[in-house]
């Protein structure tokens, strides 16, 4: 009776053992996006040493850090410690934010000799005339937003698909557009942190602002929108 218990409880922890095998091997992880042009390519609306800096030094560091919090939270969530958990969550939003945010923005952008700043056409040039009175207008707006924006933060032209309705947001660090209703999808987000573009702008955010929309990929945007608001 004795062996045949020991034999049970053997088995029970292989078999436990096993699953968090299976499940420390079916964590995520997520990696840098390659860019889909040349880190001079924005030039001279964006240099190329910014654009480098920023995605193999600052974006890397968001995943990094991503990937070590997901791995931590996994550990604590198999050992029942809620209150590891608990304090996980606020490095998840930041670095994952950030991950988030900086994925979509690399797609924000293009260069001129690619279509970079070519005013949107179709549906999402519609509803930008029908919310704002025209290109030129959101424009403004939403640098004036984000020169304002205190700190570092996004500001966002996002689309409510249950109002199907053109809306402008900003987020503060690395919150990501979510965070303001789950219904705004983003179609393009600035970046307006110091280190998107103080090697070139210095403290001077507004030139900034009026610069990267010559860099600008409308299509994208217009890509998104059309599949939100068919």
């Amino acid at each position: 009776m004795a062996l045949r218990s020991l034999a049970t409880r053997k088995s029970l922890t292989q078999r436990l053992n096993s699953t968090r095998l299976a499940q420390s091997r079916a964590l995520q992880t997520f990696s840098l996006p390659d860019l889909p042009y040349d880190y001079g390519a924005l030039e001279p609306a964006i240099s190329g040493e910014i654009m480098q800096l920023h995605h193999q030094k600052h974006h890397q560091t968001y995943i990094t850090n991503y990937n070590k919090a997901l791995e931590q939270l996994h550990e604590a969530m198999q050992k029942g410690d809620s209150s590891t958990v608990v304090k996980l969550q606020s490095a998840i939003k930041f670095n994952g934010g950030g991950h988030i945010n900086h994925s979509i923005f690399w797609k924000n952008l293009t260069p001129i000799r690619e279509g970079g700043g070519e005013p949107p056409k179709g549906s999402l040039g519609w509803a930008i005339d029908t919310n704002f009175g025209s290109l030129e207008s959101l424009i403004q707006k939403i640098n004036v937003e984000g020169a304002a924006l205190q700190g570092s933060g996004w500001v966002w032209l996002g689309v409510d698909k249950e109002l199907k309705k053109l809306v402008i947001e900003t987020t503060a660090n690395q919150d990501p557009l979510v965070t303001k209703g789950p219904n705004i999808v983003p179609l393009l987000g600035i970046d307006v942190w110091e280190h998107a573009y103080y090697l070139q702008y210095k403290n001077v955010r507004a030139d900034y602002l009026k610069n990267v929309w010559k860099v600008i990929n409308w299509k994208y945007a217009s890509e998104v929108y059309e599949k939100e608001c068919p």
